[in-house]
């Protein structure tokens, strides 16, 4: 793995906690993505664009890292 995909991987999972921490502080609401809209976005992030039938700007480490709390913690749950 390059340096580059985990930085930023890194980066939307910091992006996803400060988001996620203003949504609460100033309105009390949690941040969650339901399995479905998951994996849809993360195969629309890993699917060329020649081949994607939206246009998604997200590169995949990124949205990877907004979307592993969910990922985590949505099979803990079970």
């Amino acid at each position: 793995m390059s340096i580059t995909f985990l930085a930023l991987i890194a980066a939307g999972a910091v992006l996803r906690a400060l988001l996620a921490k203003a949504l609460s502080h100033k309105y009390g609401l949690t941040l969650a993505v339901p399995p479905v809209i998951t994996g849809g976005l993360l195969l629309l992030a890993a699917l060329p664009s020649w081949l994607s039938p939206l246009s998604f700007t997200l590169p995949l480490s990124i949205t990877l890292g907004a979307l592993l709390p969910d990922i985590f913690l949505r099979s803990a749950q079970r």
